[in-house]
């Protein structure tokens, strides 16, 4: 073997090893992210986390070839429009959001900037995209929808408090999601036998109303339909809970660790890791019309046994045994 042919090895060879990495790291130069919020930096820091562990698993990191400018909507839905039309003024190369309101503003709010939500409950219903396999626009990411989960969430909560028998559902009527859900809800407390009473809230301004309401209803417990605005608000629910001695059964986790009794849903944070994925691919060339919209592939089983024992509920074993995380 001459020495110009084992040169040429060598060299193709190093190139073999170093081309992975190469691919790992993005196309040159840094980019930018804008970050519509649905509530405040603290609320949201494990799911800001894994969307930045996410994106730096993938080569983007925050203070090197990443930027990320973020807007807060603070929990108030009304917020969002103003937002996303100031991140659109920024001009990032991707926005990314998570929820129906929030994702809905940034669309109306820009046709061109790729758009990235980790959650949206129904995006076809919602007119964010086409189909799931073929968004055909601007806006792409992981959807929610599964509408059993609200029937399971009214077994599981069912299991946990067997006299259960009057609910009253706090839901959001600006959320497009909540008439998908609504529409799961009802037939799966009929199926239980469960009287099921609807409770309205639509921001901040609307709560106190909603609680008094709720006190009225003297219910022998609560669930919350799934609305992301909703967290911001969560230790004022789960104190007014609390006092009330009134179970819950939760769509996130966030509220069973402020004091609620039971959570049952996607895992989160994952999606938010996984809409990191989307973001990446976008940055690289790919196109949101082009990339199928992913449903969740883990769910969680959030359990408070201090919540449990304050309100004078044994958990059954076969409870316990299904869920994901247990507080004791």
């Amino acid at each position: 073997m001459t020495r110009r042919t084992l040169a040429l090895r060598l060299i193709l060879a190093l190139g073999l090893l170093v081309a992975p990495l190469a691919a790992a790291q993005p196309a040159g130069g840094s980019v930018t992210i804008g970050y519509l919020g649905n509530s405040s930096p603290s609320l949201e820091a494990d799911l800001v986390d894994a969307f930045r562990e996410g994106l730096r698993q993938l080569g983007y990191v925050e203070g090197q070839n990443l930027v990320i400018r973020y807007q807060w909507a603070e929990g108030q839905q009304e917020r969002h429009g103003a937002l996303a039309r100031e991140l659109v003024r920024l001009q990032p190369d991707v926005i990314f959001t998570a929820g129906t309101p929030g994702t809905l503003a940034a669309k109306h709010a820009t046709q061109s900037i790729p758009i990235v939500t980790a959650i949206a409950g129904d995006p076809v219903a919602a007119g964010l995209v086409s189909s799931l396999a073929q968004p055909g626009g601007n806006v792409t990411g992981l959807s929610t929808l599964a509408p059993e989960l609200e029937g399971k969430r009214l077994e599981l909560l069912k299991q946990a408090m067997p006299t259960l028998s009057r609910l009253v559902a706090l839901l959001n009527p600006d959320n497009p999601f909540t008439t998908n859900a609504w529409q799961a809800i009802q037939p799966a407390a009929e199926a239980l036998g469960l009287t099921l009473q609807p409770v309205e809230v639509r921001g901040p301004y609307d709560l106190d109303r909603a609680l008094a309401t709720i006190k009225e209803a003297r219910p022998d417990g609560l669930i919350i339909v799934p609305d992301r605005f909703l967290l911001t608000y969560r230790a004022a629910i789960v104190q007014f809970m609390a006092e009330h001695r009134l179970p819950g059964m939760f769509p996130f986790r966030e509220f069973v660790r402020e004091g609620g009794l039971l959570a049952y849903g996607p895992d989160y944070t994952d999606l938010y890791r996984r809409a990191a994925t989307y973001v990446a691919k976008i940055l690289r060339g790919a196109k949101p019309a082009d990339l199928p919209m992913e449903q969740p592939t883990t769910f969680e089983l959030v359990i408070n046994l201090k919540t449990a024992k304050a309100l004078g509920l044994t958990i059954p074993p076969a409870l316990l045994f299904q869920a994901t995380e247990v507080i004791r």
